[in-house]
Order: structure tokens, then C-alpha cells, then sequence
């Protein structure tokens, strides 16, 4: 399967523009373009969603997530949210005008649930990627929770099973937040065990639906 990208799709259901008339700035509509330039890992579904509307005066929103086969049945095992933030005048707590806010969950290995530096390692998913990516940023925080769950007498689903969510956010110092995004993606793919591009999981394994 190719690449995905959101190039040349032109609605705006994913973007929430100030209110009135006033025409968004051009540093947010460049950062928007450069998003819609990204190519995505064709394991990986990503559509735009609603924005939040009093976070910030611009906002643009995206959603992915990573599907298997079970049976005859897609189950979802991981998904994601990457948001973009603008208030063109500056936020004294972002230090800089555009902030991302990302969120990932995904089902993983029980096992991970016991390793007191599953923590750490999954938060080195993220700061590895910005810097692989070459994504500028700073003010950079987020959390790292794992939950483990049992479930009994005739509730469906796995005896045991751990899920993970990793929170972040930080402050782009470019308009090039397809690194950003990019990078993000990454921890998505590492939280949902794929392989690195271009490496073939042994074993069957399910399509992804075309989401454009």
C-alpha cells in the first residue's frame, strides 16, 4: 500500500478558525499546509476531527489510529489525537505562538506493566522522534500512565490486558509541523508494536481502510 497524505483535501471540519471575519494568520495557514504535505505510513488511518474551540484563538485538529485483523473483525490498538494550537499574539506559557498537544492510547504487552522503565522508554519514543524528525521545539511536558486491567466472570475481552497513555505537549518554534506530526506518529506506531517502515511483520496481519 502507498503512503497516505491529507494534501488536497480542502474541508475544514479538523480547523476552527478565530471568530468573526478575521482571517486566519499566515504562520498558522503555512503550518496547515505543511501538515496536509505529510506522507503517512499507509498502516496508519489519519482524518481530521473537530477542533477544540477555547484553547486557543486558531486550532486544527487530527486523529489516527492503527487497526488489526481479529477473526473477521478490524479491532482498533491504538489511536491517536495531534492538535494544533495558534494564538498569534503569544502565550506566556507556551513561550512562542503554536503549541501541539498530543495524545496516544494503546493496548500493549502485560508484561510491560511490571518493568519499572516502560516509562522512561516510552517517553523516549517522543523525544527521540522530535530530534530524528528534526521537529524545533521547547517547553516540552506530558505524562505516561499505565493501567492494567483483569476481568472476570463473562465480560468479553482478554483475561489480563495493559493499556498505555502517553499525554504531551510542547511549543513548535517553525511553521514546519510535519515534523511535529511525524514525529508523533512514531510514538503512535511504537506504542502500537509496528515494525519500522518498510519491515514486513511475520504472521498475518490486517489491512487498514483507506480513511481519503
Amino acid at each position: 500500500m502507498e503512503p497516505r497524505s491529507l494534501a488536497g483535501r480542502r474541508d475544514d471540519a479538523g480547523t476552527r478558525a478565530g471568530s468573526g471575519d478575521t482571517p486566519p494568520p499566515a504562520g498558522f495557514v503555512a503550518a496547515l499546509e505543511s501538515l496536509a504535505s505529510l506522507r503517512v505510513r499507509p498502516e496508519i488511518v489519519l482524518e481530521r476531527i473537530p477542533a477544540p474551540q477555547r484553547l486557543a484563538p486558531f486550532a486544527h485538529a487530527l486523529g489516527a489510529r492503527v487497526t488489526e485483523l481479529d477473526g473477521d473483525e478490524e479491532v482498533e490498538v491504538a489511536a491517536a489525537r495531534f492538535i494544533v494550537l495558534h494564538d498569534p499574539a503569544g502565550h506566556e506559557a507556551w513561550a512562542g505562538t503554536t503549541r501541539c498537544v498530543g495524545y496516544v492510547s494503546a493496548s500493549t504487552d502485560e508484561h510491560m506493566v511490571d518493568d519499572a522503565m516502560f516509562s522512561e522508554v516510552a517517553w523516549s519514543w517522543l523525544t527521540e522522534a522530535l530530534a530524528g524528525c528534526g521537529a524545533a521545539a521547547h517547553a516540552l511536558g506530558g505524562t505516561v500512565t499505565r493501567t492494567a486491567s483483569t476481568r472476570f466472570g463473562d465480560l468479553a475481552g482478554p483475561e489480563h490486558s495493559v493499556d498505555v497513555e502517553i499525554r504531551a505537549s510542547w511549543t513548535a518554534e517553525d511553521t514546519a509541523l510535519d515534523r511535529h506530526l511525524d514525529a508523533w506518529l512514531e510514538v503512535l506506531a511504537n506504542a502500537a508494536g509496528l515494525p519500522p517502515p518498510g519491515v514486513a511483520m511475520l504472521g498475518p496481519s490486517g489491512p487498514v481502510a483507506d480513511g481519503n
